[in-house]
């Protein structure tokens, strides 16, 4: 009797495993069904949809993030130094795939000025909607708009006098390693406009991503004045930083540092100069 040939062998070892792995699939990767675990599914995909780049010192980004945050900003000014501890940051969720709430707490000031008594100051929130995404492999962009307020819950007047509503328009490009990340915005108390007045309050930074992670940036930072104590005023800031992250900690979990140094470019200035820190675990 002839043997088998090889081919003929070969043909009837290939439908075997064909059969066996059709009646045996290869398991689906494991999946939280849990609720907190669609959550952070929604937000990684969110996440991987936009730019990577890194939240600069003082300008807001247009891209979602999920953190805690918390600065410090030490202020010179003629009357005496300002630490404000916090400086309006807290919890940032992303709640839906194109939105972000941010939920601040209210900074804590202290006055080295002893006719200025120490105290907290306005409690703010902002909601951010994603209009445009792209990620560094499809285009390297954004446009994000906020809508932002805050209530005056500040003593011994180390708040606003007045809610304030405060809607932005934000976006950012993106080239290789280097990016641009810009706010335009309005500060338009609800009441005492005749005291405060209204603002547009415009902030640019310029990032670059060196090493691994390190984030060298330069920040403008400018507020026009129309109308109050102030009209007609102009103050910018160029603001120098260095961040440092993102440092895995566990899983999600990371670690976020940055400093920078605010200087005064205009005559007219609401404080000399300042020092900020940040300090973020994005999650």
């Amino acid at each position: 009797m002839p043997s088998p040939k090889p081919s003929l062998l070969l043909s009837l070892l290939l439908a075997s495993s064909t059969a066996i792995a059709a009646q045996n699939p290869p398991p689906s990767p494991v999946q939280d069904p849990s609720w907190t675990g669609r959550w952070l599914s929604r937000v990684s995909a969110t996440q991987a949809a936009q730019p990577h780049w890194m939240t600069p010192l003082a300008t807001v980004t247009p891209r979602l993030e999920q953190e805690f945050r918390f600065d410090v900003l030490h202020e010179v000014t003629p009357t005496g130094d300002v630490t404000n501890v916090d400086n309006g940051k807290g919890l940032e969720l992303i709640p839906s795939s194109r939105a972000e709430l941010l939920i601040n707490l209210p900074p804590w000031l202290f006055h080295e000025n002893p006719d200025v008594r120490d105290g907290p100051g306005d409690v703010s929130f902002t909601m951010k909607y994603r209009f445009y995404a792209r990620n560094e492999q499809k285009g390297n962009a954004i446009l994000t708009a906020f809508l932002g307020g805050s209530i005056p819950t500040g003593t011994y007047k180390n708040g606003s006098s007045s809610a304030i509503v405060t809607p932005t328009l934000a976006g950012g490009k993106g080239w290789g390693k280097f990016d641009v990340q810009s706010t335009l915005a309005g500060t338009l108390p609800v009441n005492s406009v005749n005291i405060l007045g209204r603002a547009i309050v415009s902030n640019t930074a310029f990032q670059i991503h060196v090493l691994k992670r390190l984030w060298p940036e330069t920040e403008i930072n400018s507020t026009f004045w129309k109308g109050g104590a102030n009209d007609g005023k102009k103050q910018t800031f160029l603001t120098p930083g260095l961040i440092f992250g993102r440092f895995p900690i566990h899983h999600r979990v990371a670690f976020v540092a940055g400093a920078g140094f605010q200087i005064a470019a205009t005559h007219f200035s609401q404080y000399n100069h300042a020092v900020t820190a940040t300090v973020r675990v994005p999650f």
